[in-house]
């Protein structure tokens, strides 16, 4: 399974935005000492999962943004059911000649892209 790195401040915060609000499952959560979790979620289903990554352990996080894009089926039923459980959008998914996207926020700040 290949994987990408997301760096967060608060893991468990993290866990709860990406599995109750995204709806992510859970893949793995192992302890790496005192400051944090090899803490890893991914889409049901996907081959791909991103690591929530403690800031405090990553030198030099902050040049480090993630450009992710998920890819879905429907794109509007993925989009109202985030946004029912609490996901802040950027906006209404919007239409374009190459697909439909619209942009989400993690509760980190970080931009990520629905593209259907």
């Amino acid at each position: 399974m290949a994987t990408q790195a997301v760096y967060v401040e608060d893991q468990q915060k993290a866990k709860t935005f990406w599995t109750e609000k995204v709806g992510f499952e859970l893949v793995r959560e192992t302890p790496m000492g005192p400051g944090g979790n090899w803490l890893e979620v991914k889409p049901v289903g996907a081959e791909t999962a991103l690591v929530l990554y403690p800031r405090a352990m990553m030198k030099g996080w902050e040049t480090m943004k993630p450009s992710i894009v998920f890819e879905c089926d429907d794109i509007d039923a993925t989009y109202a059911s985030m946004k029912e459980r609490g996901v802040e959008f950027e906006g209404e998914p919007q239409k374009m000649q190459w697909g439909t996207y619209a942009q989400f926020k993690d509760e980190e700040g970080n931009l990520y892209v629905l593209k259907g």
